[in-house]
């Protein structure tokens, strides 16, 4: 895991096992507030042992910003912690979440240990606001990614863990383009410092504005050329020969999980064009 601190008493918890996961943490006179866990237990208790025994601060609410389980399966590693998030993403954790651990478990012993541990404070719509000290973190929805996707936007430090809404490849699988589109454009209206991706690197203020139009521009393409398949007479062959590089993306990106994902974006709006038509 690596630790990063981007303002005063805010933590980034890097995921060094899996996708560069981000994980933070608003640390208070009094309490933390954790937004998000990592995907592996011992990472996870890596920021619980730095943050409870170096840093001397219970860790009173954790902040689920979806159901996706790189960012929830580490609940269960804090009974005493309150755990906030949109009630979509409750609803998405007992009934998917639940499923996807089971399946899981079959494959993977490590797992055996790990239950499904459900929020215990939801919001249905607009925004809610929390304080640790004189620090005010404002929870945004921000779907797209899925359909429960919010943002914590650290308001004194113009700090923002987006989850996985903004990533340095969009991951189209379970979401929604037009969603991610609106609430990509909304990011650079917050007037950030620095925008911490649900994976990969910190993006300063400077950039923020092009990576989010980067990212759009991306989905742009990559629709056309689901687009373009549906005319073929072989389209798996034809996705098949569009490279993520051609489409604007670096392919080392995510330590050279871009491609991969690149793939599975194109064969999934493949996959929704063609149930639409029929």
């Amino acid at each position: 895991m690596i630790r990063e601190r981007v303002a005063h008493d805010v933590y980034i918890f890097t995921s060094e096992a899996y996708a560069r996961v981000n994980a933070g943490a608003v640390v208070g006179p009094e309490w933390t507030i954790l937004i998000d866990t990592l995907p592996y237990p011992e990472e996870t208790l890596e920021i619980k042992d730095f943050i409870q025994n170096r840093l001397e601060s219970p860790i009173r609410y954790l902040i689920n910003t979806h159901h996706h389980a790189d960012h929830t399966l580490g609940n269960h590693l804090f009974p005493d912690a309150i755990i906030v998030s949109h009630e979509l993403c409750r609803e998405l954790l007992d009934t998917k979440g639940r499923e996807a651990l089971k399946e899981a478990k079959k494959h993977n012993r490590e797992l055996s240990d790990i239950e499904i541990v459900l929020p215990d404070v939801t919001f249905a719509e607009g925004e809610i606001g929390m304080r640790t000290g004189k620090r005010t973190l404002q929870l945004i929805p921000l779907p797209g990614h899925s359909v429960d996707g919010i943002g914590v936007l650290i308001v004194e430090d113009r700090v923002l863990f987006s989850g996985d809404v903004m990533m340095p490849i969009p991951y189209l699988i379970d979401g929604d383009l037009d969603a991610m589109a609106e609430s990509l454009k909304k990011i650079p209206k917050l007037k950030l410092e620095n925008l911490v991706q649900g994976h990969g690197e910190i993006i300063l203020r400077g950039e923020i504005p092009v990576a989010a139009k980067l990212n759009i521009t991306y989905m742009s393409v990559v629709l056309g050329h689901a687009k373009k398949a549906l005319r073929r007479k072989n389209p798996e062959e034809y996705l098949a020969s569009i490279d993520v590089e051609s489409c604007g993306k670096n392919r080392i990106l995510l330590n050279g999980l871009a491609e991969e994902l690149h793939r599975r974006n194109l064969i999934a709006l493949y996959q929704k064009l063609k149930e639409q038509k029929g």
